[in-house]
């Protein structure tokens, strides 16, 4: 009886070794973003969206791209523009005088991994056109429903500090992202490798010169996403997260706090989070873990709060601080 459940631990070790081994690989063209890749890897076993914010040049395409290499997965890019149309992302039905019939023409949208580069950078009507892609993993074209292949990522990149041309996502779209992730500026260590690599040679564009191989593929994201089901989550756990998001709503510096959606996600990533660390069970720590990536898109200051320089990984951090921790 015993062998049965040695061996599903073991699949379940390779499947980590697998994943963790993602680091290693996306390191020879991403220097020191590490928190960044495991937001991708629990998006990915949790099913979610991520939203990459950071200033132009940090390598926020670069890191998507790395990361399809690696796992082995169908990637495309879509460069978000102020006149980019819904069927530019989601696809159209054309004519085709042979057959005197249309016929569906596949947007990029049908692919495993979506790059949305800059995506406030385009009008809310086609920022929509993703709504029913990231939620329902489908696209309805001329009514009827088509659906997205397996895995389905959209990983999204917005510009913090440049406000002109842009158009910021509605509350809708947000609360769609699973994650949040901030890509910071290297430390000076990391932005001497940086240039130090490009010196030797390395080209951004040809990854697999850089030595970018594939670690990991989607039947170890299936594999790991079965595991991920069945780590435990306590009656204590689940009330702390609810306390969490309760205490947001209550925070005299947000006009806007976290829904039950973004109650379920905290689960979710802490879920994830604490099966990457070896774990079967979740813990207080794999909640704080992923609470700033997770909740951070989905509250709203308060204007006079943000006017005092409060923000909103600062309130979720005070938050933290004062909900009771369960023993």
């Amino acid at each position: 009886m015993s062998a049965p459940i040695a061996d599903s631990a073991g699949n379940a070790d390779n499947t980590r070794s697998s994943l963790e081994a993602l680091r290693t690989e996306i390191a020879k063209a991403v220097v020191g973003q590490d928190p960044a890749v495991t937001g991708l890897v629990v998006a990915l076993l949790c099913r979610g969206h991520v939203l990459l914010e950071g200033v132009p040049g940090v390598a926020k395409t670069l890191l998507v791209r790395a990361l399809s290499a690696a796992l082995e997965l169908d990637t495309k890019r879509v460069q978000f523009t102020p006149d980019l149309m819904p069927s530019d992302v989601t696809g159209s039905l054309v004519y085709d005088a042979r057959t005197a019939e249309f016929s569906f023409q596949p947007g990029p949208v049908f692919t495993n991994l979506l790059l949305a580069d800059e995506i406030n950078r385009t009008p809310p009507k086609t920022q929509s056109s993703l709504l029913e892609a990231m939620e329902e993993r489908q696209v309805t074209v001329d009514g009827t429903p088509r659906l997205l292949p397996e895995p389905f990522l959209v990983a999204a990149t917005q510009n913090p500090v440049e406000y002109e041309g842009t158009y910021p996502l509605p509350e809708a779209q947000l609360d769609r992202f699973l994650l949040k992730l901030t890509v910071p500026l290297p430390s000076r260590q990391d932005e001497i490798a940086v240039l130090t690599r490009h010196t030797d040679g390395f080209n951004p564009r040809d990854l697999q010169a850089a030595g970018v191989r594939p670690v990991a593929g989607p039947e170890d994201l299936e594999a790991a996403r079965t595991a991920v089901a069945k780590t435990s989550v306590s009656p204590e756990i689940t009330g702390y997260v609810v306390d969490i998001c309760r205490a947001t709503r209550e925070s005299p510096s947000l006009t806007l706090g976290v829904s039950p959606r973004g109650a379920t996600a905290l689960l979710a990533t802490a879920r994830a989070w604490a099966w990457l660390t070896g774990r079967d069970y979740v813990t207080p720590d794999d909640v704080k873990a992923l609470a700033l990536p997770t909740l951070r898109h989905r509250v709203q200051l308060r204007p006079e709060a943000e006017m005092e320089g409060v923000t909103p990984d600062s309130v979720i951090n005070a938050i933290l601080a004062n909900v009771p921790v369960p023993l």
